[in-house]
Order: C-alpha cells, then sequence, then structure tokens
C-alpha cells in the first residue's frame, strides 16, 4: 500500500499541513427513547485519527455502535459533543449547506449494493447522479467521466444502460463506488462494503478499494464484521464494544497479540476452514444489549475474567505497547504481557 506523503493531501485546506484525514476526538451519541426507558449510549468518548492513504477497520458485534460513528463522521448523524474534522473541517455543529458542499470530498459506501441504488435509474444514470449534483460536467465531458469512472471500477461500459436488476451483487456495489468516486473525494467511509456478497465476489472487491486507494491516496473508515477483510485491507484497528472503543491499534499487534477479552473472544469466533482445529475452548456468553448497559466497564457482564474492581468504574485505554492500546485493567502500561490467561 502506498505511503502517502504531506504533498498528497488536498491544497487550499488545513489539511494541506498535515498527513492527517480524520481526527475524532471524545465522540459522543445518545439516542433518546420513550419515557420511562433509559436513553441509548451509541458512542462514547470515542477518539482516533485516519492518515491519507491509510485505513482504519472498526470492529465489533451489530449493536456496538460501528455504523453510527460512520454516519456522525459525515455528519449523516448528528453528535452530542466531541470534536470531527474531515479534510481540515469541523464537522460538528457545521451549516446544513456546508455539509452539502463538502461532501463531494468524503463519501459512504452502504452495506447493500441494491438497496443503495435506485432502481429507476440504469447505471449510467446512477454514476452520472453525484456529477450532476457536484460538478458542471455536462454533455460530453459527463459522458467521458461516467465512462472513466465505470473503467476505473472495472465495470464493461456495455453494463451503463442496465438496470440495477439485472447486474449482479458484485456489479451493484462495483456501481456504488463508482458513485461515491464521481467528486473525487479522499475520504470513504465503507460500512460492510462487501458482508452482502458472496466470498468468490467479495475478493474482488476488496482488490479494487486497495487498488483504488494506491492510485488516489483515499483514506477509509471500514466497517466489517469479517476479521479476514480487516487483515486484508488495513493496517490500523478499532474494536468497539457498546459504543466505546476497547482496543485500538496496528492490525497485525492486535489480532495476534490481543490485550483485551472481547477481543479475544472475536478472534476465537472465527471459524477454522480446517475441521481439525478445535473452537476456542471458552466462548463469551450473551449478546450486545444496549438497553442494560452495566456499571464500571461494558463489558462485566459477558465479560470470563470479571472481578470486583471492574464494576467500579470505566478503564480507559492504556498504552500496552507501542501504539495498542486498550481499556482493560488487566492492561498494564508500557507492558506487553497483561493477563488474559482463561480468556476465549
Amino acid at each position: 500500500m502506498s505511503d502517502p506523503t504531506q504533498a498528497d493531501a488536498p491544497q487550499g485546506t488545513a489539511a494541506a499541513h498535515s498527513a492527517v484525514a480524520i481526527a475524532v476526538e471524545a465522540m459522543n451519541k445518545t439516542f433518546p427513547t420513550r419515557r420511562g426507558v433509559p436513553d441509548v449510549i451509541a458512542v462514547e468518548d470515542v477518539s482516533f485519527t485516519v492518515d491519507y492513504g491509510r485505513t482504519l477497520g472498526i470492529v465489533g458485534e451489530s449493536g456496538s455502535g460501528k455504523s453510527t460513528v460512520a454516519r456522525c463522521l459525515l455528519g449523516l448523524t448528528p453528535v452530542d459533543s466531541g470534536r470531527i474534522e474531515v479534510l481540515g473541517r469541523s464537522i460538528v455543529d457545521a451549516p446544513a449547506r456546508s455539509l452539502r458542499a463538502w461532501r463531494s470530498e468524503m463519501q459512504i459506501v452502504f452495506q447493500e449494493p441494491y438497496e443503495s441504488l435506485d432502481p429507476r435509474y440504469h447505471v449510467w444514470e446512477s454514476v452520472a447522479e453525484p456529477l450532476l449534483l457536484h460538478t458542471d460536467l455536462r454533455g460530453g465531458e459527463l459522458a467521458g467521466r461516467v465512462h472513466e469512472l465505470l473503467e476505473q471500477v472495472a465495470l464493461s461500459p456495455d453494463l451503463a444502460g442496465r438496470y440495477p436488476h439485472e447486474l449482479s451483487g458484485g456489479q451493484q456495489q462495483r456501481v456504488n463506488i463508482a458513485r461515491a468516486l464521481a467528486t473525487s473525494p479522499r475520504v470513504l467511509v465503507l460500512d460492510e462494503p462487501t458482508a452482502s456478497l458472496d466470498v468468490s465476489v467479495q475478493e474482488g472487491v476488496l482488490r479494487l478499494l486497495l487498488r483504488l486507494q494506491q492510485e488516489l491516496n483515499l483514506a477509509y473508515v471500514l466497517i466489517s464484521h469479517d476479521l479476514k477483510a480487516i487483515r486484508a485491507v488495513c493496517e490500523r484497528v478499532a474494536v468497539m464494544y457498546l459504543g466505546r472503543l476497547v482496543e485500538i491499534g496496528p492490525t497485525d499487534e492486535v489480532l495476534s497479540n490481543p490485550k483485551h477479552p472481547y477481543t479475544e473472544f472475536l478472534i476465537g469466533a472465527e471459524l477454522s476452514v480446517d475441521p481439525d482445529v478445535a473452537p476456542a475452548a471458552r466462548v463469551v456468553r450473551g449478546e450486545v444489549t444496549s438497553s442494560q448497559r452495566p456499571t464500571g466497564c461494558v463489558f462485566t457482564t459477558r465479560c470470563p475474567l470479571v472481578t470486583s474492581t471492574c464494576h467500579e468504574s470505566q478503564p480507559p485505554l492504556i498504552e500496552a505497547t507501542p501504539g495498542h492500546d486498550a481499556a482493560c485493567i488487566l492492561v498494564k502500561p508500557e507492558s506487553a504481557a497483561s493477563d488474559l490467561s482463561g480468556a476465549v
């Protein structure tokens, strides 16, 4: 993967002086509920950065807050508090007009490719739509740009006249990626972009995303349940549980040497294709539930290593090894030997 340089940052913005494309600090988002029911804390005190040409993966079970983070990043869902800067611009409290103007530089690819496309539009119209909204291209210039985008995502121009239902799932998602790239964004948020695709198609889409990142120096945030996809695409990974980051660091380090019991559980939950490899000896019971938020550490109700101290307060992220942080009382600062013996 290409190594981003300071010169690659967009000119004319604050981002031109930094390698950081996305900076999030203490993001919080709560959704109100009906009377008598506690509000849902979707995101709590989340912080991270993403450089140009790099990918941050965000993993966790359904209900952990991953997609809410994605929507907050792009201003699609307003945050309660915190700092979000994308391409050097503050997203928090930005006027709707400004967000619409900036949308061309920060795009999202959703999980369901068919539902993301208007069934009344054929491929050419779907790809041309963002260009008509955000650029002055018309006529032959517009047609040329649409043709260029289809080639960029490895789709034959012969498909331009087809409707979404006439395409395979992989082709539909490539159309969505072409739409996202149409306005030359610098940031792409990928919300489970391969989850609904056949395994044989997933690899092709991931290879496409990697190639486009190398060519265009894009910053990615990849939301996924698939640790194999995270390993293939992401330099860094953040693990979320009940709206909080419980671990973050280099992908290889986090997935080979996890410091938090929940990360250990996610890795152990992967089933091997080798029938001789036994599943994890111990599993974490229960499911993510935002309606019964525990006191202290958010993982206390499911953690196999829970102690009375875990119920007292939520541990902060602590650096276990350089660049690798985890929020667990068993993690010792600057120590590679956190005590996860007996964890899943």
